[in-house]
């Protein structure tokens, strides 16, 4: 009995010491990828069930803030950091692109079964220039579409977002009068119109108020079941966000990932590309010895990893996948990160 009695309770010892080393990874940041990064949580927690990864959807700002103040191990943002965020952060940060996808501009218009925007006219929209759904410039952009005297609602992040990043990178190029008057950053002074938080509270504000418009990921308008506009791109073609549509758009605007990674691809030319568009990364710090513990270190390496290789099948349909050289330069990127300045990967 007393030998069974041992046996049970070196059994629970050792259960113990195997749950004790359990590793936890806690990321927070942009919404635009959280829909994926949910898939992709979900599929490698199953898979290694060891590890635990966790994922908050706090804004791109939040995530920035998260990895500067060492709160996080890793952080999403769709902003490529700023050279003065970087030169704040405690240590050298790597920007990780892992997917890129489309913008969309949402609206609550049962007049108006399809929509056709460009950008002048978006802009013109968020400066308050155009306040009626029946302005010509809309109407010049939508023969034949009943557009009512109707009020324009306006709904805009109210936190700091990669997609308002993307969004407004967008209008400086397509507006002068953006680009002087409001900008282009994570976080912005708004000209009109309702402050939702994330993109689901863009999407909420949108489908709560008729006549009005925003802009999300696509993932968000399609769960919202709100429609979504056209948009006139560079070639002066009107096309619907498809993840083909970001491959054009990054294909016509940048010719390769730059050594730090970070990259905007709005407004791109070319007549099939979707101008509204742009990558988001997953933000890590090139030496982790300040996590004091290598296992986290390999654990956070080893899911980030797989993300941009096993993680890519699942991006479709509404991100884009990495391109080929885009995940080579991930690698060399992940196998420069140290800890006690040995590599952490081999």
């Amino acid at each position: 009995m007393r030998i069974a009695l041992a046996a049970v309770l070196a059994l629970a010892v050792i259960g113990s010491a195997a749950r004790a080393e359990s590793t936890t990874l806690q990321g927070a940041g942009a919404t635009f990828p959280a829909p994926l990064y949910a898939k992709w949580i979900d599929a490698y927690n199953k898979a290694n069930p060891e590890v635990k990864v966790d994922y908050q959807a706090i804004g791109s700002g939040g995530g920035i803030k998260g990895i500067t103040d060492r709160t996080v191990v890793f952080a999403g943002s769709d902003a490529p950091m700023t050279d003065e965020q970087l030169q704040a952060a405690p240590g050298k940060i790597l920007h990780i692109p892992t997917v890129s996808g489309p913008v969309v501009m949402i609206y609550n218009l049962p007049e108006a079964k399809e929509l056709r925007l460009d950008g002048a006219a978006v802009a013109d929209i968020f400066l308050g220039k155009i306040t009626k759904w029946n302005d010509p410039k809309l109407r010049a952009l939508n023969a034949g579409v009943n557009l009512p005297d109707k009020d324009i609602v306006v709904a805009h992040r109210s936190d700091g977002s990669g997609t308002t990043w993307i969004f407004t990178n967008y209008l400086s190029k397509a507006s002068d009068e953006w680009k002087k008057t409001v900008g282009n950053a994570t976080s912005v002074k708004w000209p009109v119109g309702l402050g939702g938080k994330g993109n689901q509270g863009v999407a909420a504000s949108v489908k709560g108020a008729e006549g009005g418009i925003g802009y999300v990921e696509l993932a968000y308008a399609e769960t919202a079941a709100l429609p979504y506009a056209a948009q006139v791109n560079q070639g002066g073609k009107a096309v619907r966000a498809s993840i083909d549509g970001v491959v054009a758009a990054a294909q016509n605007s940048i010719s390769g990932f730059p050594e730090d990674m970070r990259v905007s691809i709005t407004d791109a030319p070319g007549g099939d590309s979707y101008p509204i568009c742009g990558f988001t990364y997953l933000l890590i710090y090139q030496d982790l010895s300040y996590l004091k513990n290598r296992q986290t270190a390999e654990e956070v390496l080893k899911f980030i990893n797989w993300g941009v290789h096993e993680g890519q099948g699942m991006a479709k349909p509404n991100y884009a996948p990495l391109p080929q050289e885009a995940q080579q330069k991930v690698e060399a990127k992940l196998k420069s990160v140290v800890f006690d300045g040995q590599p952490v990967l081999k």
